[in-house]
């Protein structure tokens, strides 16, 4: 059995950590305090040639995930952009106001990424119905679904993450993230996941005195981390 890694990045120096530890998998986003938004030009640039598979954040504005047609025009001149960059994939997620998936929204998404592999991110976690949503989502031909077992932490949404793989029965990638780490990685690979999501970042210390003015301490991916990430996906089938 095969799990691969993906770590997720919002900043240029995130991004190169994660490439130079060849993982499997990196989600480009921008703004990962607020749950993650589609990067900018700029990161969308310096990803291209990274050697790693590059699946690309679609989410125009941060709050909930029920969007109105100015969110997804941009949902599709962003995806086009993705395209253009010769991305690997994208990540989308669209919801109606009583949290069902948005199925209309998610599939003109889909159809933009025709020849992209297609993620559904965490919208997944709110769903009402998740056997269900995950029907509508195998429907749909979305590559993978990120969730967390609908907890905060995947470690806490583990019985439903497994009934989840044992809904897929391989139709469909089950990816667990949401404070993923190596010491609940083991767990997690037990509950049967084809993907661990995780940042594996820290806290960095800033010359600026920036909490000051209300702004959060930046985060960057570490080496480290990665690599603990890494060993704990490939060795605990031996545990």
């Amino acid at each position: 059995m095969t799990v691969r890694v993906e770590i997720c990045v919002d900043s240029i120096a995130s991004l190169h950590v994660a490439a130079q530890m060849r993982v499997d998998r990196i989600e480009l986003c921008s703004a990962l305090a607020l749950g993650g938004l589609t990067p900018t030009a700029g990161v969308i640039k310096a990803a291209q040639g990274a050697g790693s598979e590059i699946h690309a954040m679609i989410r125009p504005r941060p709050g909930d995930f029920i969007y109105d047609d100015s969110d997804l025009q941009a949902c599709l001149h962003d995806i086009a952009q993705m395209r253009a960059a010769g991305f690997d994939g994208v990540v989308i997620g669209v919801a109606q106001a009583d949290s069902t998936l948005n199925t209309s929204a998610l599939r003109q998404l889909k159809n933009a990424a025709d020849g992209m592999q297609v993620a559904l991110h965490r919208v997944f976690d709110l769903v009402p119905d998740p056997i269900a949503a995950l029907e509508q989502a195998i429907d749909l031909g979305v590559t993978r679904i990120l969730t967390s077992g609908q907890k905060s932490a995947a470690a806490e949404g583990v019985p439903l993450i497994a009934d989840l793989v044992r809904q897929a029965a391989g139709r469909i990638e089950i990816m667990a993230g949401g404070g993923v780490t190596p010491q609940t990685a083991a767990v997690l690979l037990r509950a049967g996941v084809d993907a661990l999501h995780a940042s594996c970042a820290e806290t960095v210390a800033s010359p600026q005195d920036i909490a000051r003015i209300g702004i959060t301490p930046p985060r960057h991916t570490t080496t480290d981390k990665i690599k603990a990430l890494q060993q704990a996906a490939t060795g605990m089938f031996g545990e």
